[in-house]
């Protein structure tokens, strides 16, 4: 257990739904294994025992009963947080997540809404191979009236679930694998993360780096080893894709003219794209280089830790871009 002052990212998942059930007799939580067990990778520790059977609710092994009872409840008053155990398995309810969910309120004329949260475990980098390791929010990416958050550090985590969970409109919470065992300081009580504005997680001159959940670290760690180099790194953490801040992209290319995207999405259908796409149609003319994607490859992720080091970025993958790019 972290101590007083810090917190660890799988903490702070419980931590962010418990803060929002104490404040909101509405919210509850659903999802295999999430009540006596205290989920799969230990992300709802102690809201059975604080909160008991009638608002944690323990499921089927069944992605689509899971959503869809959370659709549901959304309906008629209350605030689902869904657990969908590995990203990967969406695609085991993507009719409700891609069909109906996104679509009730506008289908209905703004008269239904239906104000949940489905997070789910993402990512790779652990070696749990093609079924259980994809990144998959470029997935939620392509549906209309889906918000995507994806946060970095136990803070975020925090902060961005509150917000997730006081929405009206349906949101995708990604919770990275690689990340849950790291810390970071606690945030206060009643700590709010606005959707839709990016952390400046690193400042630098020279080349804009925009990141998302676990590529915020690697290209700080990037950043770190090209300083002894003279070369100068601003790192951008989006947090959310929907909304999505290319405000603060734009701003920092004002300054460094040069731009990196970091993704573990494959390479191609990609977040990453569309974040290189607004900056063309934009701030073309704010460019002094090309752009640079360091993405996943377009291939099923290997279980042997090594095969996946090729597959998804790396720290020495982004320095490398980098690199040529300051150098263009």
């Amino acid at each position: 257990m972290a101590d007083v002052g810090t917190i660890s990212y799988r903490e702070a998942v419980a931590e962010g739904i418990a803060r929002e059930m104490r404040r909101d007799s509405t919210v509850v939580c659903l999802g295999e294994d999430i009540g006596a067990a205290e989920g799969v990778f230990k992300t709802t520790v102690g809201l059975f025992k604080e909160f008991g059977p009638q608002r944690v609710w323990d499921t089927p092994i069944s992605e689509q009963a899971i959503v869809g009872a959370a659709m549901g409840a959304a309906m008629t008053g209350m605030r689902p947080v869904a657990e969908i155990m590995f990203s990967d398995f969406l695609a085991c309810c993507w009719d409700y997540l891609a069909n109906e969910i996104p679509k009730a309120r506008y289908m209905t004329g703004g008269q239904v809404t239906v104000p949940l949260v489905v997070r789910t475990a993402n990512g790779g980098g652990l070696g749990f191979g093609a079924q259980h390791s994809q990144a998959v929010e470029n997935w939620a990416l392509t549906v209309p009236g889906l918000k995507i958050v994806a946060p970095s550090t136990p803070a975020d985590v925090i902060g961005l679930m509150a917000a997730a969970i006081r929405s009206d409109d349906p949101v995708v919470f990604f919770e990275h694998k690689a990340l849950l065992a790291g810390s970071g300081p606690r945030p206060p009580e009643d700590y709010v993360v606005e959707l839709g504005r990016a952390a400046m997680a690193r400042e630098g001159t020279d080349v804009t780096v925009v990141t998302l959940a676990s590529t915020v670290p690697l290209a700080l760690k990037a950043a770190e080893q090209l300083d002894a180099d003279g070369i100068s790194v601003e790192v951008i953490d989006l947090r959310c894709l929907v909304p999505l801040d290319m405000r603060t992209v734009l701003r920092s290319l004002e300054k460094t003219s040069r731009l990196v995207v970091v993704e573990e999405n494959p390479y191609q259908g990609g977040w990453g794209a569309t974040v290189v796409s607004v900056v063309a149609d934009e701030g073309f003319e704010l460019l002094d280089a090309p752009i640079k994607r360091v993405a996943g490859a377009c291939v099923p992720l290997p279980f042997a830790d090594s095969l996946e080091a090729e597959v998804i970025p790396t720290v020495d993958k982004v320095t490398e871009a980098i690199r040529k790019l300051s150098a263009y």
